[in-house]
């Protein structure tokens, strides 16, 4: 158990962490005023004098340590009824057992916090950006959202104003005395590799498929050209090369074909070679004090109850980071080093956008959750998540796919995952009494973002899998390996794959493909987006709405209302 002071809600309180225990919790809620919060997610209690001394009667074991803590930090733990029962650090150096103070001393440091609380407003100045952080306060917020282009950031608690003109003189006029202080950092910008150039001739038409699932469209200026590409979903123009980008589809690569044939334009088809210089990460052969990830981080993780994927997510991000400076004690790095390890990130090692976000997540995380620092904001912008379209097999390829494989087991997982849309997760965890027969119904439990839900059971694979349940005589879970226990998800994508490759499939297939493939069709024929949504386990429509961009169904049955009109 770990008591530390906090600034909760505006007011001092003693929040207490400790791993999940029904007993513990129990003698916490004996305290008067003791409540859980959320966004801590942890026990808090008044930061009393009283309510201190209950914590150190409940829990004999702190006590010792409480003592150490008092006389090495020499704090004093004070009461005013003035302030609503407050905790003050005070530095005392001869007298350590002292518990209370002058009156006057206490009205003294009570005003003194009460300045600092109105000292509220901190700038930071990076390059281009002007970041404020302050509370929440209705006429702050009518005042930056008249400042042109200033935007909220919602991930970072933050209001990112565009530093130009006399913005910065404006914010220090408008805040005045309310600033705390004002940061103005070293700008290191971030560019992307130079690319080298080429001239093409203005009756063609380059299309380059990037590795990141995305066509580059470069071309001259070309009216109908331009409109087929506007009505792309997820289309983006790029400023500073002068190219459009598209998410890759075979659907609309006909559609580019058909539009350019028409126009008379010539196409040149290429793909984005892969990029050799990128650095691949450090392991343990490259280093000699290779640290694993920190056991206070991964007991944090379990106390909160994250998924066991979240887990091995943050634990290998946060690993990389320590050995990138695996010469420094990582609970002393300091934010200018984790800016600049979040640029090698991006322009050395060249990850996605959803590793850095991870990465940064990891970070935050141990600093702000394990170590209990304060909610700090890196300076970096998060990058926006590229926007492409995943791949779908038609039919026939499904058929294929299904006919090629002549292991019952393997049968059974590649129609389980195409005909209930279910995640590689959930293949494996799926154990003998979440088929329900009788319903015709699939019963998958503590699903991505721990939630349960139902999904439809096929007639047909209903069969196959009585017939693999008499030949492999699963004892728990649906899928086990040679010796029992769950199936690997590694099992699972290697029999994907192989299917894939033994029937002539050339896209780049994985489990997920068949859960894509699964939304698709369905919506193909005719399912509601709303019960597509259900059966995936979705929580927000935004992200079934994806699949209405793959489905090319009926699109050209559509009439235009200009054709009904006479003139």
């Amino acid at each position: 158990m770990k008591p530390s002071k906090i600034i909760h809600r505006g007011e001092y309180r003693i929040k207490i962490d400790f791993p999940y225990n029904q007993q513990y919790i129990k003698k916490v809620r004996e305290i008067d005023n003791a409540k859980w919060s959320k966004t801590l997610k942890s026990w808090h209690i008044p930061c009393t004098k009283e309510a201190f001394n209950k914590l150190i009667e409940l829990f004999p074991e702190l006590t010792e340590q409480q003592r150490t803590s008092i006389q090495s930090e020499n704090q004093i733990i004070i009461q005013s009824e003035k302030a609503g029962n407050i905790i003050v650090n005070k530095i005392a150096e001869n007298n350590k057992n002292s518990l209370l103070i002058s009156e006057n001393e206490t009205k003294k440091e009570l005003t003194d916090e009460l300045n600092i609380e109105n000292h509220n407003v901190i700038i930071d100045v990076i390059g281009k950006n002007i970041l404020v952080k302050i509370p929440k306060k209705e006429e702050d917020t009518k005042f930056l959202l008249n400042i042109k282009y200033c935007r909220w950031d919602g991930k970072q608690k933050i209001w990112v104003v565009p530093n130009n003109g006399d913005n910065l003189d404006l914010l220090k006029s408008y805040f005045k005395t309310r600033i705390l202080q004002i940061n103005i950092h070293q700008s290191i910008e971030i560019k992307p590799d130079i690319e080298k150039q080429r001239t093409i001739n203005k009756d063609d038409i380059l299309i380059i498929k990037t590795n990141r699932g995305r066509l580059k469209l470069i071309f001259g200026y070309n009216k109908n050209l331009q409109k087929c590409i506007s009505e792309i979903p997820y289309r983006s123009w790029d400023k500073q090369n002068k190219w459009w980008t598209i998410p890759y589809s075979d659907y609309y690569l006909e559609i580019l074909n058909t539009t350019a044939k028409a126009e008379g334009l010539n196409i040149i088809y290429e793909e984005e070679a892969k990029d050799e210089n990128k650095k691949s990460r450090l392991t343990s052969l490259d280093i000699a004090n290779y640290k694993s990830c920190p056991e206070d981080m991964i007991l944090k993780l379990k106390e909160l109850r994250y998924s066991d994927k979240t887990l091995r997510t943050y634990k290998n991000a946060f690993e990389e980071f320590i050995n990138y400076y695996h010469r420094l004690d990582y609970k002393n790095i300091d934010e200018q080093k984790i800016i600049a390890y979040m640029r090698y990130l991006v322009t050395e090692r060249k990850v996605s956008t959803s590793y850095q976000n991870q990465s940064i997540n990891a970070v935050k995380f141990y600093y702000e959750r394990v170590l209990g620092g304060e909610r700090k904001f890196y300076f970096i912008d998060r990058p926006r998540k590229e926007k492409v379209l995943p791949n779908v097999l038609n039919e026939k390829e499904i058929t294929m796919m299904i006919q090629v494989i002549e292991n019952i087991k393997h049968k059974s997982i590649i129609m389980l995952a195409y005909s209930s849309g279910l995640r590689l997760s959930e293949i494996v965890n799926l154990e003998l009494t979440d088929i329900d027969s009788e319903r015709m119904q699939l019963h998958i439990r503590q699903a991505k973002g721990k939630k349960d839900r139902y999904t439809i059971l096929s007639a047909k694979l209903l069969e196959i899998l009585r017939k693999y349940f008499k030949e492999y005589r699963p004892k728990q879970w649906l899928f086990e390996g040679i010796d029992g226990g769950q199936y690997s998800e590694r099992s699972v994508q290697q029999i994907v794959k192989q299917a894939a490759s033994k029937a002539g499939i050339k896209k780049r297939i994985t489990t997920h493909t068949l859960r894509h493939s699964f939304a698709t069709h369905l919506l193909e024929n005719g399912t509601n987006l709303r019960y597509i949504q259900s059966l995936l386990g979705h929580a927000n429509s935004k992200t079934t709405e994806i699949y209405t961009h793959i489905t090319t169904k009926g699109l050209d049955q559509i009439k235009s209302p200009l054709d009904n009109l006479n003139f």
